[in-house]
């Protein structure tokens, strides 16, 4: 929270100082970063521009600073200084300070804007004027390093080439006010408020104004004195070697920690009387701070005579500067000039240089330029081994603010392969410097990718690295994304290596996986293989191994018995397996065997002990325990005979019953052997009181329970032909009843059914009736007398007769009374004893087919 409030309180103050200036309306303000110019008058402000969102600096220089001058003073501090910017605007070049916006001025401020800017030399030297309060975090304990010092001055002497040689201009400057580090860690010069051009420029030796030092100017109103060369007070001359005498001061302040050789205290009479005191007589042991193979050329700049100072071009030949950090910079910063072979080579040789540069020189000087080669795929397997290596040196923060925004775009090509090769060496640093987020829409989809790649080489890579970073992977990606190609991989590829690479991969995987996951993922797919050669076979012995013998995880006895030693033990009569592979294998199935032996013994016998638990306390109920020495129980002894009958004998199964013998003693004998418990003790006593109770009352015998009493049921049927036999019996109470059969009976014999009651003679088992006359009135004289029926066509339905005698019709062997004529006629199949006597033919049953023609 302090550093927004600080960002509001910046941005505040800064909104105050800028109202209504033209810069503000471009460009948007982010932070106060530093300070440069003359005394430091201009402040330095991080921002971006508005239209393109590209990263900037804007100078800002506060006109209520100089209201502490004189108005001439004034004006002409506003002059010099309006001067200097608009002279840097005009000049381009990469050793100069970029202007990207020209200065704009309102009624408080002055302000323009530049490339980005990390701060001024001076800044990094400890001069603190108009910095931010307090300063950045970044300039704590900031210190150069000797390869930034060296090209620094490199790139300061490659820009006075430019102003010398070129544009015929002198800066008359050069000091740590004068000199602005951009973002990338570049030196650049600005500061031309005091420059001054040729007066002949088209002269091979121009010649320039002598510089107007006047005693009564305010100190930012003239050069820097401390960098001032001694012609320039002394005879009143300046060329090109006056800005080399700078440039040699210059050098000695960086080296001695921001102080200067001397201190002209802003007098030129000082001044004076420090050239004849320091410079004179200057010797090598005054310049100590500086690096021994730079000292020579440093009192060679440092001399009083100006024909004895190197120039611009010669300096930068300097030994001193043939450092083989500074050259690859130099090649990098030139390197769009030169063609793909050019840059090859040098790119090949850039890892072993980045291994002997400081991070920061690596991360903002080398990457922006490797950076830039992104655009040509061709150049990316060159350049991405050096991103990489500079990644290694990053913190994670660092990769993330620096690295990945740009590497994300590499991460999508797949043309060069050995783009994809790359990245796979470097998979651990890439999964350990990316955010979880990158790693999931970014890394892992360029790992699947490269396993469904049809490089082998690639996919062999991958599966080889995939283990060494596999506890990066988290769970579901590792389950849903990455395990189902490795198994699709194995199963459908063609070549041998493959297949064996994505055996040994997922066998190396199992110790990031969780026991069900093995069961249900990796040990199903195993027998889907259909290759038997011995590498595969021992690629998949191996899983096997490690899921049964890894602590986390297991086997379960189950899946070893009904699926795995089935699936092992064909594996061992390969023909092509060496007597070590068939060792292993016959090993691991007997590991198993083993495995499942134990535990399936260990359950039986928990089971076991609690059938002999109930059995001891059951004993009475007389059930027979098991066995422990018999396979099946129940089982009755067998005599040795043959080898048949031996091994039946063996397996409990030789004379099979289910009869127990001895049940008792066995339970009694088999608890004496074990120790009980105190309970199991008091259990056992309280059993046996209970048998010794029960039997002491003799034994029980079930009584069987009288059954209820139920009516019988009434046939409904027999009542209704007894009632209807009943009133024909108060009808013909005189006429013998056509009904009843005759003693030698009939062919029909008689129709009584046996539960009905009453005496058989009658028909029917109907009682016979007495006193019935009366009736037999009553019903002749309510029923007139009827025509007889004719009874001829029933004949057909009588059985047919012998050769000697013939069928009697119906009609003769109907009664001939007075009854038939008047009481309602039934007729009836039964022959009398009468007509039997008269036929004399001995009674013949009915065939089946006659009884079928009948009950048709």
């Amino acid at each position: 929270m302090d550093v927004f409030s600080r960002l509001r309180t910046t941005v505040s103050n800064l909104s105050t100082v800028l109202p209504g200036n033209p810069v503000t309306r471009e460009y948007e303000i982010i932070k106060h970063v530093g300070s440069a110019g003359p005394g430091l008058l201009w402040k330095v402000f991080q921002a971006i521009k508005r239209s393109t969102k590209e990263e900037a600096a804007v100078f800002v220089l506060e006109k209520k600073l100089l209201e502490r001058y004189a108005k001439r003073d004034r004006e002409l501090i506003m002059e010099t200084l309006k001067q200097g910017v608009a002279q840097l605007t005009r000049l381009r070049h990469p050793s100069l300070l970029t202007v990207q916006h020209s200065m704009e001025e309102s009624r408080e401020s002055l302000a323009f804007a530049t490339e980005p800017v990390f701060c001024s030399l001076a800044n990094i030297l400890g001069q603190q004027e108009n910095m931010p309060v307090p300063p950045p975090s970044k300039l704590k304990d900031y210190q150069l390093y000797d390869i930034e010092i060296k090209y620094g001055l490199l790139q300061v002497s490659e820009g006075l080439i430019f102003l010398h040689s070129d544009v015929k201009r002198l800066h008359r400057n050069l000091c740590p006010e004068s000199i602005v580090i951009n973002k990338r860690g570049a030196w650049k010069i600005a500061g031309f408020d005091f420059s001054i051009a040729a007066k002949n420029p088209q002269d091979p030796q121009p010649s320039y104004q002598c510089l107007n030092l006047e005693p009564d100017l305010p100190p930012i109103a003239q050069p820097n004195l401390n960098f001032t060369a001694p012609e320039c007070v002394t005879s009143d001359t300046n060329d090109t070697a006056s800005d080399m005498f700078s440039l040699g001061i210059l050098i000695y302040v960086i080296y001695n920690k921001g102080k200067p050789l001397y201190e002209a205290c802003s007098s030129v009479a000082t001044l004076r009387q420090c050239v004849g005191k320091h410079l004179k007589q200057l010797s090598l042991s005054q310049l100590h701070c500086i690096p021994e193979e730079a000292r020579e050329h440093v009192k060679m700049l440092l001399s009083v005579t100006p024909d004895i100072r190197p120039d611009a071009h010669q300096f930068s030949k300097l030994r001193y500067l043939e450092d083989v950090g500074v050259k690859t910079l130099q090649y990098l910063d030139s390197l769009f000039q030169w063609d793909n072979l050019q840059k090859s080579q040098v790119y090949k040789g850039l890892p072993q240089v980045l291994a002997q540069m400081p991070k920061r020189v690596a991360l903002h000087r080398v990457l922006p330029c490797l950076v830039k080669e992104y655009v040509n795929p061709d150049m990316v397997p060159f350049v991405l081994p050096s991103v990489l290596l500079i990644a290694e040196q990053a913190t994670k923060e660092e990769f993330t603010s620096f690295i990945l925004p740009d590497l994300v775009r590499i991460f999508r090509l797949r043309e060069p392969i050995q783009i994809l090769l790359i990245f796979m060496q470097k998979m651990e640093l890439l999964l350990t410097k990316c955010p979880p987020d990158d790693i999931k829409n970014h890394v892992l989809p360029m790992i699947y990718v490269s396993l469904e790649a049809d490089a082998q080489q690639i996919q062999e890579l991958c599966l080889n690295i995939i283990p060494d970073f596999a506890h990066l992977i988290d769970y579901p990606s590792m389950k849903n994304a990455l395990l189902p190609r490795i198994k699709k991989l194995c199963l459908l590829t063609n070549y041998l290596s493959v297949r064996v690479n994505c055996l040994v991969c997922m066998g190396k995987l199992l110790e990031h996986l969780d026991k069900w996951l093995v069961l249900d993922e990796i040990l199903p797919v195993l027998p889907e293989i259909r290759s038997r050669e011995p590498a595969v076979l021992m690629g998949i012995l191996g899983i096997y191994k490690l899921a049964m013998s890894h602590k986390k995880l297991g086997i379960t006895k189950d899946v070893m018995a009904c699926k795995v030693i089935p699936f092992l033990m064909p594996l061992t009569i390969e023909n092509g397996l060496s007597l070590n592979q068939f060792n292993a294998i016959m090993s691991v199935v007997k590991e198993m065997v083993q495995a499942v032996e134990v535990e399936h013994r260990a359950k039986l016998e928990q089971l076991n002990s609690i059938k002999q638990e109930q059995s001891c306390a059951m004993e009475m109920t007389k059930i027979e325990p098991i066995n422990p020495n018999e396979i099946i129980q129940g089982l009755k002894p067998h005599k040795e005979g043959s080898l048949s009958s031996s091994i039946y004998t063996d397996l409990g199964i030789a004379n099979y019953s289910s009869t127990p013998q001895n049940g008792g003693k066995n339970v009694q004998q088999k608890a004496k052997q074990t120790s009980l418990t105190l309970e199991e003790k008091q259990q056992l006593a309280r059993d046996q009181d209970t048998q010794l109770r029960m039997q002491s009352e003799g034994t029980l015998r079930p009584v069987q329970a009288p059954a209820p009493s139920r009516p019988e049921p009434k046939d409904l049927t027999s009542t209704l032909i007894n009632s209807q036999l009943a009133s024909l019996s108060l009808r013909s109470p005189t006429q013998s009843n056509p009904f009843t059969p005759s003693p030698g009976g009939s062919e029909l014999g008689p129709m009584v059914h046996p539960s009905m009651g009453g005496d058989a003679s009658w028909g029917f088992g109907a009682p016979r009736p007495a006193m019935q006359q009366p009736m037999f009135n009553v019903q002749q004289q309510m029923h007139p007398p009827r025509p007889q029926v004719s009874m001829a066509p029933l004949d057909s339905l009588l059985p047919p007769m012998s050769k000697t005698s013939s069928r009697v019709p119906l009609n003769q062997m109907a009664p001939q009374s007075t009854m038939a004529t008047n009481a309602p006629f039934y007729p009836t199949l039964t022959l009398g004893a009468s007509q039997a006597r008269q036929t004399n033919m001995p009674v013949k049953p009915l065939t089946k087919n006659e009884v079928d023609d009948f009950l048709s």
